[in-house]
């Protein structure tokens, strides 16, 4: 049994629920889908609730009879969802909040019971589920409400994203890494809240650079940052994103982690992307931790595989020959 059946072991509370930050795989069984929406802004975690019947979204509108909010790794995310979750909700209504233990579900637990009625609280699985009954009035702290903050000149982030205190420093040495002259027709896998392809539009060449991002937050921020008209935003996962012509030039800085836990193929899954969009003369500029392997995974894809910077923390690499790499020789 879940946390969630043994919050609701009723089944659907009655009404129209709201589910804040519900992951793709996670058991909402005791919900009915009819009656049940789903704000959720990670594109693969969206995709999959869709999938399942759910009515999900990246912004969901309007009021409801009672919530839950999933708990991130982020703890101004966390608030923020709560914050989000309470604003749909009358006094008195109930609100669910869940989470693992190493997301600070136990800190949570303590100071929402400081702010307002908090009972049933269930314990499972390495988490807590507990219940809060909405008091009258403005019970929250407001900084506990998303907002955008200014995190370098011109740049705003919002909670939750990836390196939204500050400039991630992986991303500031590929930026200096780059070329003074650009490919014309560029992608940016993975583009977070826009500064490294900001920092790309910088130099000459550029006549379309495409950002691809899950994260729709953190492609707001980058709509927020980025007014160069050459820009094209795109809400979507990196591993499998299309486009209708090749590229020659794409810049990232993938991710490795599903969540807390370390999944060096989600970089191998960005690399074998770009192979796929470039053109067989075009090139990748890459920057990834340095303890990362994933030497290996380039040569597979492409013909020449070059580190052209780095220090112990990052390594930034050069690739070229896309689809004439290893894989492509095997086949023959």
């Amino acid at each position: 049994m879940t946390r969630l059946s043994l919050a609701l072991p009723d089944g659907h509370p009655g009404g129209d629920f709201l589910v804040i930050g519900a992951r793709g795989a996670d058991d909402l069984s005791p919900l009915d889908p009819a009656r049940t929406r789903i704000q959720q802004g990670h594109f693969p975690d969206h995709r999959a609730l869709a999938a399942r019947g759910f009515q999900v979204a990246p912004v969901v509108e309007g009021r409801f009879d009672a919530a839950l909010a999933v708990l991130p790794r982020a703890k101004a995310e966390g608030r923020a969802r709560i914050a989000d979750a309470a604003s749909r909700l009358s006094p008195g209504a109930v609100l669910w909040i869940d989470g693992q233990k190493t997301d600070g579900i136990d800190s949570m637990l303590r100071d929402l019971r400081r702010l307002a009625p908090v009972d049933e609280v269930h314990s499972k699985a390495h988490g807590k589920i507990f219940r809060v009954t909405v008091p009258v009035g403005d019970w929250l702290p407001p900084d506990w409400s998303a907002r955008a903050q200014e995190v370098a000149p011109g740049f705003v982030t919002r909670p939750g994203v990836f390196s939204a205190d500050g400039v991630d420093p992986g991303s500031a040495m590929l930026a200096q890494a780059l070329p003074d002259r650009m490919p014309t027709r560029v992608v940016d896998l993975g583009a977070g809240w826009g500064w490294l392809s900001a920092q790309a539009l910088t130099r000459p060449g550029i006549e379309v650079i495409h950002l691809v991002e899950a994260d729709h937050a953190a492609l707001e921020s980058a709509r927020d940052n980025i007014a160069d008209p050459r820009a094209r935003f795109h809400w979507a996962d990196a591993r499998d994103f299309t486009l209708s012509e090749p590229v020659n030039g794409v810049i990232m800085n993938p991710p490795f982690h599903d969540g807390r836990a370390a999944d060096p193929r989600i970089g191998a899954d960005f690399i074998a992307a770009a192979a796929r969009l470039l053109t067989g003369a075009g090139r990748l500029w890459m920057v990834a931790n340095r303890h990362l392997p994933y030497e290996a995974v380039l040569s597979q894809h492409f013909a020449q595989v070059t580190e052209l910077r780095g220090d112990n923390r990052f390594k930034v690499i050069e690739a070229t020959g896309a689809g004439r790499g290893a894989a492509r020789k095997g086949r023959r």
